[in-house]
């Protein structure tokens, strides 16, 4: 069984992989404080919520975008564990052939999800990754990485709307009742998340005038709220990223 770490800039993602899938995935909130064994602590917890004992895990695998707390999870595994993690990065064997302008600059996250969504879904692919930032991956029939975008996230948007205008409240990032709202929250919602739907829907028209025909999949913690909301048809996989940490491990022992 394999621990799977995807640390971002707001949640770190773990959770446990074995031949048949992802058993589990939670996430915590990213701490650039926390100490190795608060993060051990916090490790063990999600294993025990789960009953996975940590005996049970053979190897463990890291991406991550927030280098200054990179080692504290590797040393948070080793205490828990006893493995040394593999982190995604130089010396890691992807398989994926990156065409950008300077590989290296590609984040760790965007080659995972790559090299999990060519596995499962095919090329040409465009992945939506909907995190702090909302990233588009833009891969072309021959499984080559072309290049992307990279958006302001949804809570981002939010919060920065929020902070800037003085009567405007804070809301959560759910599906309003309706399109047209008829008070401020709801017009609020209404914009964040139709909003944040229609550009996906437009970026995904956008990249298939140009290439023709792709598949479009959707990951990340927010999702699962906008994808329903597309006219387009988009995969909604909340597990890429685990899927293809686990890839990866299996590629590189």
């Amino acid at each position: 069984m394999i621990l799977a770490i995807d640390i971002g800039n707001t949640n770190i993602v773990i959770g446990c992989c074995d031949g048949g899938g992802v058993l589990f995935m939670e996430r915590l909130t990213t701490n650039h404080i926390a100490t190795p064994l608060e993060y051990a602590i916090e490790l063990k917890a999600a294993l025990d919520i789960h009953e996975i004992p940590k005996e049970s895990i053979d190897g463990a695998i890291i991406s991550s975008v927030v280098p200054s707390i990179t080692d504290a999870l590797r040393t948070a595994v080793e205490k828990l564990t006893g493995l040394c993690a593999m982190v995604v990065g130089r010396g890691i064997d992807t398989g994926l052939c990156v065409k950008t302008d300077d590989p290296d600059q590609l984040g760790s996250d965007l080659v995972v999800g790559a090299v999990a969504g060519i596995e499962y879904y095919g090329a040409p692919l465009v992945i939506f990754d909907m995190g702090t930032a909302t990233t588009v991956s833009v891969i072309n029939g021959k499984g080559e990485y072309l290049g992307g975008m990279i958006m302001p996230g949804m809570m981002i948007s939010l919060n920065a709307m929020v902070s800037s205008a003085a009567k405007l409240p804070k809301i959560s990032a759910k599906k309003p009742e309706r399109l047209i709202g008829t008070n401020t929250e709801d017009c609020m919602r209404s914009g964040l998340m139709y909003g944040s739907a229609a550009s996906m829907d437009g970026i995904t028209e956008r990249i298939r005038a140009e290439m023709g025909d792709v598949t479009v999949v959707a990951t990340g913690g927010l999702a699962s709220s906008v994808v329903p909301l597309c006219k387009n048809k988009i995969i909604l996989d909340e597990d890429l990223l685990m899927k293809g940490l686990m890839i990866l491990y299996n590629k590189n022992i």
